[in-house]
């Protein structure tokens, strides 16, 4: 007979196989396999939809839980700020020494202009997307979801790094499309550390919130970056 614990076990890893390959799946699609199509543009936003719903459905259907606003009762705000603003640091430092020798201007602006974030009242709102309801959404994906299903398969210390490694898969698929190799491996260890970060974050204080404020500031700072490349006078 299958105990609690077994299936608890083999729940979060179904889960995990079912959630953990979609957003790589999706910019597969939309970026490199079927690119500037209807079927590459229907298939990432399928990927999407799933990549958002599955998680509660999954919480309800599954886990018989109810979804709940993930409130921080053991702090941790100054931690994520603290982390937001260290990893900004890192990055406007490693831009300010090797941006020029590693990102490419000309290439930056004409991927950008395929997109329409070429005109900076499209960026702005592009940019405010990005801060305040994608980086909740994915604190709510990868670290509620991934580091809560992660620690019921692995050690602790592995679920953080392992989730980590998972919110890193499609964004080194997605900076390929628009940076050179060296350019996507540092920039992929950097979305590793901010995932490391983030979901050691929500390990120790039980909250997206937290992590949020990190991802938000390290968000701000990469499109202040992007916008000095784009709109360089």
């Amino acid at each position: 007979m299958e105990t609690k614990k077994q299936s608890t076990w083999n729940r979060s890893w179904l889960a995990l196989l079912l959630l953990v390959p979609a957003p790589s799946i999706g910019v597969l699609a939309a970026m490199i396999m079927w690119p500037d199509t209807t079927l590459g543009s229907g298939i990432f936003a399928a990927c999407k939809m799933w990549l958002l719903l599955f998680p509660v459905v999954w919480l309800m259907a599954i886990d018989k839980q109810r979804p709940s606003l993930s409130v921080p009762r053991q702090g941790g705000f100054l931690f994520g700020l603290s982390t937001g603003i260290g990893i900004s640091m890192v990055i406007a430092l490693g831009y300010t020494l090797f941006g020029s020798d590693l990102i490419d201007p000309v290439l930056f602006r004409e991927k950008m202009a395929e997109i329409g974030l070429d005109d900076r009242r499209r960026y702005l709102w592009g940019a405010l997307y990005w801060i305040t309801i994608n980086s909740v959404l994915e604190e709510y994906v990868w670290r509620w979801f991934v580091v809560t299903k992660s620690e019921n398969v692995f050690r602790k210390c592995w679920a953080v790094v392992l989730s980590a490694l998972f919110f890193t898969l499609h964004h080194v698929i997605a900076l390929s499309v628009y940076l050179g190799m060296v350019a996507v491996v540092l920039c992929s260890l950097g979305v590793f550390i901010g995932g490391l970060t983030w979901s050691y974050t929500y390990s120790k204080y039980r909250s997206i919130w937290p992590c949020y404020l990190s991802h938000a500031i390290v968000d701000l700072c990469i499109f202040f970056i992007g916008a000095s490349l784009l709109f360089e006078t």
